[in-house]
C-alpha cells in the first residue's frame, strides 16, 4: 500500500471582514485568520475545503506539498 503525500493549503486573507456577515467572520476566525494579509497553513481536508469555499471571495488559496 502506497502512502500518499499529505497536501496542505496555504490560506491568506486578502479582503477585509468589515461589512461582511458574522458567519463569514466566524469562519475566518475558525481558520485562524485574524488580520488582513495574515496567512495560515492547514492540512487539506473536506472540512477546511468547505470553510474556504464559504468565504472564497475573501481569500487567496494555494496548494502546497509540505509546510
Amino acid at each position: 500500500m502506497k502512502k500518499e503525500k499529505e497536501k496542505y493549503l496555504k490560506i491568506k486573507l486578502v479582503r477585509s471582514l468589515i461589512s461582511h456577515p458574522q458567519k463569514h467572520r466566524l469562519v475566518a476566525y475558525g481558520l485562524g485568520l485574524r488580520k488582513l494579509n495574515s496567512q495560515v497553513i492547514r492540512k487539506d481536508s473536506p472540512e477546511i475545503r468547505g470553510m474556504v469555499r464559504k468565504i472564497s471571495h475573501l481569500l487567496e488559496v494555494e496548494e502546497i506539498d509540505k509546510p
